[in-house]
């Protein structure tokens, strides 16, 4: 049981958040097997649903290899290498979340830039159109001006006819 104890308060005998595993004596790029026997079991393993045993989330070569009951050391590096499963499987989590939030802001980003070159396009036709209106009041005070000559000119006719 002091192994499940152990599991849910990682900091005993170590300072808080340490789970490095020491490769002092073994070569960090050597693979490192540990085995167990269930032959050799004793009275006081604890229950099999103290430890998982495995992380089916957790690719195969991941997975945390089963510790030697006899052995402290083992039982300890168990011990990290399921906090560090639990953790992978975390970090795995939130960067799961991470990427869906970064689809929802680019697609927010997407369509602010759609919003910003239709506003720009708006702008140029609304520039456009002011300067045609523009033109159009121009050549129609222009008009009226030359209907205004034009009617003096025929009343005028009128008079001296």
């Amino acid at each position: 049981m002091r192994l499940h104890r152990n599991l849910e308060d990682p900091g005993e005998g170590q300072g808080a958040g340490a789970h490095m595993i020491s490769t002092a004596r073994v070569p960090a790029d050597k693979p490192v097997r540990i085995a167990f026997s269930l032959d050799n079991a004793s009275d006081d393993t604890p229950p099999e649903d103290a430890i998982p045993l495995e992380f089916p989330e957790l690719e195969q070569h991941l997975q945390p290899l089963p510790p030697c009951h006899d052995s402290p050391e083992s039982m300890e590096v168990f011990k990290q290498h399921c906090q560090i499963a639990e953790e992978y499987h975390e970090v795995k989590k939130e960067i799961a979340l991470l990427e869906e939030r970064k689809k929802e802001l680019l697609a927010k980003l997407d369509q602010a830039e759609k919003e910003k070159l239709d506003a720009a396009q708006l702008a140029r036709e609304f520039e456009a159109l002011t300067e045609e209106n523009r033109t159009l009041k121009l050549a129609q005070s222009q008009c009226v001006e030359q209907l205004e000559k034009l009617r003096i000119q025929y009343q005028k006719r009128q008079g001296s006819s």
